[in-house]
């Protein structure tokens, strides 16, 4: 037996209703955006390069038609985002406060009270594609959680289809342990998991080589 084309379509589009892909990001202002990057790019460059990786990721999310909320820094109302220009079909929503762990968590809680899936994703890999977040949603409809690690012991997307703590808390952000603790926490609430391929951040110098082609060459314009 096969799916009818209306079942089929039908099943896409509440996938799709049912799934709120969250992308953190705090506002590219000069000397506090990228600031490991400034021994290479400068203090503009840094900033021009965030921006850009903000962009990318913006319009990538966007376009896999998930409902997409910019979880930001500062709030939504506070004029810098005005110059961005950024699609309207965006939802906004502040960062809480605490560490990056209470906001991811925060984050997760209230998408929950509409969503069935929750996407957590950055704006640091340019990388992280239209259809590797697709793919990682897709997984999600086997699985209880999903993750794509960073090569530098992070994450740059987490899903799941519940919420749990203990995945954000007492962790130490920002070091390699990071993917690796997530994972053993997931394994301890009994969830299965889809860890899909690594992917690369840039935040230091030495990642600008995973940077795609010729972006390094407008970077300072």
């Amino acid at each position: 037996m096969y799916s009818s084309p209306c079942k089929a379509t039908t099943e896409l589009q509440t996938r799709y209703k049912s799934t709120c892909v969250i992308l953190f990001a705090k506002y590219p202002a000069p000397d506090m955006a990228k600031t490991r990057l400034q021994p290479a790019l400068g203090v503009e460059g840094a900033a021009y390069m965030a921006k850009r990786l903000l962009l990318h990721s913006v319009e990538q999310a966007v376009a896999t038609g998930f409902t997409i909320d910019l979880c930001v820094s500062p709030a939504p109302i506070d004029p810098c985002w005005q110059t961005l220009k950024l699609p309207d079909s965006l939802q906004w929503s502040t960062q809480a406060e605490g560490d990056l762990g209470m906001r991811l968590l925060t984050a997760s809680h209230h998408a929950f009270r509409k969503y069935q899936k929750v996407v957590l994703i950055g704006s640091d890999c340019p990388s992280l594609t239209t259809e590797r977040i697709q793919t990682a949603v897709q997984a999600l409809e086997q699985h209880d959680a999903v993750m794509i690690p960073a090569s530098d012991g992070g994450y740059v997307l987490l899903g799941f289809k519940q919420v749990d703590e203990s995945l954000f808390l007492n962790i130490s952000w920002s070091t390699a342990s990071v993917a690796a603790v997530t994972q053993q926490r997931i394994a301890a609430l009994g969830w299965t998991l889809a860890r899909l391929a690594p992917l690369h951040d840039i935040d230091e110098p030495e990642d600008l080589q995973h940077l795609p082609v010729n972006w390094l060459e407008t970077s300072d314009k």
